[in-house]
């Protein structure tokens, strides 16, 4: 495809996907796109800009910055994930005054003032603890795949506890209690409830105030958002494409930019 000059791009450098929004003149998506990010991230983003004609790209995600020194875009800059996620929520959503994103590598916690504006917030970045990746290893572990694996989870028949929420000594757990003759769904939705209970304590110290936006590539999972919607008990708002928000929220920084 080719998009007009003066359309501004937003891309979400992730550690499991990368996505693209591009924004016309007058801030309406044009195009967007979501590619697996593989072993070579700039290649996929060379790839998903090949015949895009934009005037500025702004990054986000883990990969922001080697995108802005790969010399892919010649006009480009970065923002953090913090910054695109309450960016593209207030945008899609500006209702909201809590951002929750469950990505593939790291959780974050936003809370909201108006205009996307960041009050404060938490970032879980420095194990796969209470991630998608944690969900990803646990799932391999039970040989479900991925895309599965909430839907399996919601056909246990009894909620079974893990206890730790380091990645080697859960999957460790989840081994031990297949051993002892517990179902696989019942396993599952221990690790989910493991995961729940972890954003929850991130929830409750950076101070959840409503309506909850979930954004995040976790959120696609019904299991987490289930169990989620049980813990908060009120309305978890859930975009209809929950990991396009943080390169939306990079294009809208773009568009700012451009305005000021």
């Amino acid at each position: 495809m080719s998009c007009r000059p003066g359309n501004i791009a937003g891309i979400d450098i992730g550690s499991r996907s990368i996505e693209l929004v591009v924004l016309n003149h007058v801030g309406n998506v044009e195009h967007q796109v979501r590619v697996p990010t593989t072993f070579d991230p700039l290649r996929q983003c060379r790839e998903i800009l090949d015949g895009v004609t934009v005037e500025w790209v702004t990054a986000t995600g883990y990969g922001r910055k080697l995108f802005v020194e790969s010399g892919i875009a010649k006009a480009c800059g970065a923002i953090t994930e913090i910054q695109a996620y309450a960016l593209g929520t207030a945008g899609l959503f500006p209702e909201a005054r809590t951002v929750l994103d469950i990505g593939g590598q790291d959780t974050k916690v936003i809370s909201l003032g108006p205009g996307g504006r960041v009050l404060k917030f938490e970032m879980n970045d420095r194990c796969a603890a209470g991630t998608g990746k944690f969900l990803e290893i646990m799932a391999t572990s039970l040989q479900i795949p991925i895309e599965e694996f909430g839907d399996f989870a919601l056909q246990a028949t009894k909620q079974v506890r893990i206890s730790s929420m380091c990645t080697v000594f859960a999957e460790s757990e989840a081994t031990s209690l297949m051993g002892r003759g517990e179902r696989p769904e019942n396993i599952a939705m221990g690790l989910h409830l493991a995961i729940v209970e972890r954003t929850m304590a991130m929830l409750n110290r950076v101070g959840l105030e409503h309506p909850l936006c979930f954004a995040g590539g976790v959120a696609r999972n019904p299991c987490v958002v289930k169990l989620l919607k049980e813990r908060i008990g009120e309305r978890i708002i859930v975009p209809e494409q929950p990991d396009m928000v943080g390169a939306l929220g990079a294009a809208m920084h773009g568009a700012l930019r451009r305005n000021t």
